[in-house]
């Protein structure tokens, strides 16, 4: 027995760009949250204290009866509450999904393990220079954060560009972008998913309804499982061929090209790291794909500076470089930092690591730190975990906090050296989230002068 109203599970910044999205729409609706102190709560009752809001607990009542759940992507469904609803019919959908079926201009979708923030900044930039309007929301972070259905509430678009998450993706049925990529996949939030395979999956449903598709030919993950008839672009560190992007080489120098016209050389890039040189031709390939001149795009990548928390240089230190990675927050980022950054150093790197390791495996941190690293030193929850997973002759180190780790960091490093905060984990265990952690990590460096 269902009633005529829908239930937003989850009020966080995303349920609460749901709820003014359907306040403005003149729909019937509730909110609950499993958290008596749900994060948008306050912003709620300035803004809608009409609303009905059930917190504390999910109650089995309120979801069965829904006509609809919009669900939060933080919320799995597998949640009991929310499993038994789908057990027994109840429609559930997501911010995302509404925003598919709402939005009347192209979507450009990009989703991966590593490097969506990157590749939606560049491709940003890309459509700034070649002035389209265009909207930014999703998953992104900090100052850039925005739900996509608070878009809908700026004037229209040329393009929307979102960045998605797996847990967005989940409740999304028929995206219908205009372009999607997957950009790469690696083990993370395996504590949500019982296998990569089941991560994989909630992926590819960017694909549905999708007119062209960017892959990555390094990364098996990237291809769609079910052949689509669209065109398909390409980019990957080889030769690029037909419609494809990669790296030419010449003189002893690289090239980002496409097909066999270069575009920039690598040594012009503000981005270091194979792992950016990866997501800029991704960026391309997208910017293609929707039509921009590449005399258009070769001006802005030369331009991208990167993101703050992305292997972003913080200062020197007596001879030693400190670098801020707290957006490495799996083990895939952790891996691409230590080996962008070791490839550009004279010294070693002492890693900073540690925090919430979201049933993550650590052993393929090993190869690296033994090519690149000093030693490590751990902070944070599961640290002593992180620790049983590497060598014997890796130097390993236990801190308290970020101030102790950045000051032993400091007293064992040489001239030349770097030390790299990328943690490979979580921040929930001692900070609000990845930028306040990296703030620490830079408040502590500065300490140190």
């Amino acid at each position: 027995m269902t009633n005529n109203e829908k239930v937003i599970v989850g009020l966080g910044e995303t349920g609460l760009s749901v709820a003014k999205y359907l306040v403005a729409r003149n729909q019937k609706f509730k909110i609950i949250d499993s958290r008596s102190n749900p994060p948008a709560l306050q912003s709620l009752k300035q803004l809608m204290p009409e609303v009905e809001v059930e917190v504390g607990e999910l109650n089995p009542k309120t979801i069965l009866e829904a006509s609809e759940l919009v669900v939060s992507p933080g919320l799995s469904l597998k949640t009991p509450e929310i499993a038994e609803a789908v057990d027994h019919g109840v429609p559930i959908t997501g911010d995302i999904d509404i925003f598919s079926k709402s939005v009347t201009k192209p979507i450009i979708a990009v989703t991966g393990s590593n490097g969506k923030s990157t590749v939606v900044a560049i491709l940003a930039g890309i459509l700034k220079k070649a002035g389209k309007k265009f909207g930014l929301g999703g998953n992104l972070d900090g100052t850039n954060f925005k739900p996509a259905l608070d878009l809908l509430e700026e004037e229209e678009k040329d393009f929307y560009i979102l960045e998605l998450s797996s847990f967005q993706l989940e409740t999304t049925k028929n995206l219908g972008a205009e372009v999607a990529v997957i950009l790469n996949l690696s083990a993370d939030h395996m504590d949500r998913y019982e296998s990569l395979e089941e991560y994989h999956k909630a992926k590819l449903r960017i694909f549905n309804g999708c007119k062209q598709v960017v892959i990555n030919r390094d990364d098996i993950y990237s291809y769609p499982v079910t052949e689509l008839n669209v065109p398909i672009w390409d980019f990957g560190f080889s030769r690029p061929g037909v419609n494809g992007l990669g790296l030419l080489e010449e003189e002893g120098d690289q090239y980002l090209a496409f097909q066999f016209e270069k575009i920039v050389s690598a040594s012009e890039l503000r981005i270091f790291g194979q792992h950016n040189m990866s997501n800029a031709l991704a960026a391309v390939g997208l910017a293609l794909a929707i039509g921009i001149e590449l005399d258009v795009i070769r001006a802005a990548i030369k331009e991208f500076k990167g993101l703050p928390h992305r292997c972003e240089w913080v200062a020197n230190v007596s001879g030693v470089e400190f670098y801020n990675d707290s957006k490495g927050t799996n083990v895939g980022a952790t891996m691409a930092a230590v080996e962008g950054l070791g490839q550009r150093i004279d010294g070693h790197i002492i890693l900073i690591a540690g925090g919430v390791g979201k049933g993550a495996d650590f052993r393929s941190l090993v190869p690296v730190i033994n090519r690149w690293g000093k030693e490590v030193i751990l902070i944070g929850q599961d640290a002593v975990e992180m620790a049983s997973n590497f060598d014997k002759d890796i130097s390993t180190y236990f801190a308290n906090d970020m101030q102790d780790a950045v000051s032993t960091a400091l007293k064992h490093a040489t001239t030349g050296d770097a030390v790299l905060l990328s943690p490979a984990c979580a921040s929930f265990d001692m900070y609000d989230d990845f930028q306040h952690r990296g703030q620490s990590f830079i408040q502590s460096v500065e300490q140190l002068r």
